[in-house]
């Protein structure tokens, strides 16, 4: 189940328990927020279409924090007048965590039943303890037979120059 909501004249998907990010918004961290402005809702069954907002539908979620976006820079340039300006910009956003999409025909048997399997899943998803046993067996360190150096003489310098000197 999912539903498009309007803010600050941008469309978002809202998901239940999924976290969206949005234009600054002036609350504090942790407060509760309510959109009304629904668009769209897709459950199971079917798929509600507002004109242009849904009446009775609205998206619950929790602010959970403030951040600021990737450096947009800016470099303004005009050729064959020294005119060159670099500047940057950091867009503010706030993270917002969605608690529950409410519409008129929900039911309360629906929402407790999602959160029975969330405890299951939590159940099943914790770390089982187990036990590695030793093996007996031990490596056989057994070394191999380097290679003998070469104890061939290399001619000196004095040699070298003698048998240059021969030569010409």
């Amino acid at each position: 189940m999912y539903a498009i909501v309007e803010n600050g004249g941008k469309q978002y998907k809202a998901v239940e328990g999924s976290y969206i990010e949005l234009d600054l918004l002036p609350d504090q961290v942790g407060k509760k927020r309510t959109f009304d402005k629904v668009l769209l809702l897709s459950t199971e069954e079917k798929v509600e279409v507002g004109t242009p907002y849904l009446k009775g539908v609205s998206v619950n979620a929790t602010v959970t924090s403030h951040f600021k976006g990737p450096k947009v820079t800016v470099f303004k340039y005009r050729p064959k007048q020294r005119y060159r300006i670099k500047t940057g910009h950091r867009q503010r956003y706030s993270r917002v965590m969605i608690d529950s999409i409410a519409f008129p025909g929900k039911s309360k048997a629906a929402d407790t039943k999602k959160k029975s399997d969330q405890k299951k899943t939590s159940v099943s998803k914790k770390k089982k303890t187990t036990t590695k046993k030793k093996s007996t067996a031990t490596k056989s360190t057994t070394k191999k037979p380097t290679a003998a150096k070469s104890t061939t003489k290399k001619p000196t310098a004095a040699k070298t120059q003698k048998a240059a000197e021969k030569k010409s």
